[in-house]
């Protein structure tokens, strides 16, 4: 038993707080060429993402204009330079692509925001808020909202915490690049969907910096959005019910 606790020790990767030692240094020229493409992808895609929330739920344009949000985002990612996956080190000091860390990660994350989505029930603002982002994923195809929520989770991760981070390298790039995460949230005028930016937008960036790259952020970012979309909406179905008879 005391021989299975130690290999079980050895492979155990280290915490979040651990930085894998990589080569990443990159030229002032790729750096500059990073600036440039982020600073107009970040614009135009914030414009969008605010866009796409003022349509109607279950549309054509909600679903166009959400594609085009994962577009921008993916594309400016792509053009800015090289990306990278990065590694998880386990305490033996070996290195191996994160995977099942991530996933643990994300189902953690949703725990705790399940957990907050209930006490978010009893505060009417949060609730009001969490609730019209909600009635997206209610009124929608399931297939399709589900299609969605996973290619912007993972358009965020290439264009957030590939090449905004590494742009902003020399400049604190997990606080950073939550902060522009969450600003570009803003868009949305939503104060739920702000609020789950600089949690999540936090973790992710200290994902990226312990690992070197995206895998671990988009891993943990899909997982996380998948359980939101799946199991939070029937918690307020009541208020987005009340919504759509509103309108």
């Amino acid at each position: 038993m005391s021989r299975f606790l130690e290999r079980l020790d050895r492979i155990l990767p280290m915490p979040l707080t651990h930085v894998v030692d990589l080569d990443q240094v990159e030229t002032t020229k790729v750096r500059r060429r990073r600036r440039r493409v982020v600073t107009g992808t970040a614009l135009g895609g914030a414009a969008l993402l605010g866009a796409s929330l003022s349509t109607r739920p279950g549309s054509r344009q909600f679903y166009a204009s959400t594609a085009a949000v994962a577009a921008t985002w993916t594309l400016g990612g792509a053009l800015s330079g090289p990306l990278h996956l990065g590694w998880i080190q386990n305490r033996d000091a070996t290195l191996r692509r994160p995977l099942v860390t991530p996933v643990a990660t994300g189902v953690g994350a949703f725990g705790l925001f399940y957990g907050g989505a209930l006490v978010a029930r009893e505060v009417p603002v949060l609730g009001d808020a969490v609730a019209r982002v909600l009635r997206f994923a209610d009124e929608g195809d399931d297939r399709l909202v589900l299609a969605t929520t996973l290619a912007n989770g993972l358009a965020e991760e290439v264009f957030f915490r590939g090449a905004l981070y590494s742009a902003l390298a020399d400049a604190h790039p997990v606080a950073s690049s939550t902060a522009v995460y969450a600003l570009a949230t803003t868009t949305t005028r939503n104060p739920a969907l702000v609020l789950a930016a600089g949690v999540m937008g936090t973790l992710f960036a200290l994902q990226r910096r312990a690992s070197g790259g995206i895998q671990a952020p988009v891993i943990t970012h899909l997982t996380w959005s998948a359980l939101m979309v799946r199991y939070l909406p029937p918690l307020f179905r009541d208020r987005t019910t009340d919504e759509k008879r509103a309108r």
